[in-house]
């Protein structure tokens, strides 16, 4: 099993200053590189002040640039939010400046706050992500290009320059739900997925999905490769355990707050709500603990076959811990699946 750093942007106190969280990121992409983690993530949200970047591609040639070989994959770029007419050609400049090292992760959206505000409705995400992601498709491996469907109507259109990477970048399809994470590994993608807070039978259902359909597939269907998302922290000891542990809950407090709570925001920053979910139920369903903990508890998904591990552990901490954390986690933890 790989492990992926999440560069996932948080700030809780806007004084800090959006410019130095995008500069912790940066450091934190060049930590995950030297100590051996196989890639990272990047999110595309925006006018929140959670999982905040606004520019996933942009964010991609930056840490491109600071790095030598990690692969930079986008969690996720949000499809409906985009005219694919334009952003085909920005996927294939980022691949050409990423040195084809970019996975383009795509997916319909998840808050509805985000995405009524910036003129695509949620209701309607499904069927423009299909549609989205098709046009896309065809824009990137072929040259003109036409299409008359229900979002999009062009006469023929070829991107220009066309993508580094042939016949093009390698996508993954980001879905929760278990029969569409078949669906898509049937349509020949790698899946990114999570159980976010959720029951650790999720998990099990999002994995089991996806290597049964490997199975229909047989051959065609051996590349593909699924990664987890979850909350993870290589605790140094009790206290620090259970310091985090309390971060994440208040970290729920807003992120519930846009997923599916009323999406009240304040000035681009998400007011925290209150949470029926107890800090101690909380904690049977996160992977904060200690390195020998952790070690155990990630045993489960090695052994039912996740390819790699996404630790989001950005719960509003400072850059330093983040650094020492992840020194502790690649220590302590990650040889353990070598």
């Amino acid at each position: 099993m790989d492990f992926d750093v999440f560069l996932s942007a948080y700030l809780p106190d806007p004084s800090y200053g959006g410019a130095q969280v995008v500069d912790d990121m940066l450091e934190n992409a060049k930590t995950a590189e030297r100590l051996g983690f196989a890639s990272v993530t990047i999110p595309e949200h925006h006018i929140m002040n959670i999982l905040m970047n606004p520019a996933p591609l942009q964010m991609a040639v930056a840490v491109a640039r600071e790095t030598e070989h990690i692969d930079v994959i986008t969690s996720v770029a949000v499809l409906p939010l985009h005219d694919m007419r334009v952003f085909a050609g920005e996927v294939a400049m980022a691949d050409i400046l990423t040195n084809g090292r970019l996975v383009l992760g795509v997916g319909r959206g998840a808050f509805a706050h985000e995405m009524e505000r910036l003129g695509s409705p949620i209701e309607t995400s499904r069927s423009k992500f299909d549609e989205s992601l098709d046009v896309l498709i065809r824009l990137l491996t072929e040259t003109d290009v036409e299409h008359h469907g229900e979002w999009y109507d062009f006469d023929p259109i070829t991107i220009m320059p066309r993508p580094r990477t042939q016949p093009r970048p390698r996508i993954m399809m980001a879905t929760m739900n278990h029969e569409g994470i078949r669906r898509s590994t049937l349509r020949g993608f790698d899946i990114q997925t999570t159980p976010l807070a959720g029951d650790p039978d999720l998990f099990r259902m999002q994995v089991a999905a996806h290597k049964d359909a490997k199975a229909e597939m047989g051959e065609a269907g051996a590349d593909l490769r699924i990664m987890l998302s979850r909350i993870v922290w290589c605790a140094k000891n009790e206290a620090d355990r259970r310091a985090k542990l309390e971060m994440a809950h208040d970290y729920y407090s807003r992120f519930d707050n846009v997923y599916t709570g009323p999406g009240l925001i304040e000035s681009g920053c998400i007011v925290p709500l209150p949470r029926s979910q107890t800090i101690e139920e909380l904690d049977a369903n996160l992977l904060i603990a200690t390195a020998d903990e952790l070690i155990e508890q990630l045993a489960e998904y090695d052994d039912r076959g996740i390819d790699e591990m996404i630790l989001s552990s950005n719960l509003g901490q400072g850059p330093d811990e983040t650094t020492e954390m992840l020194e502790r986690f690649a220590a302590d933890v990650m040889p353990a699946f070598a």
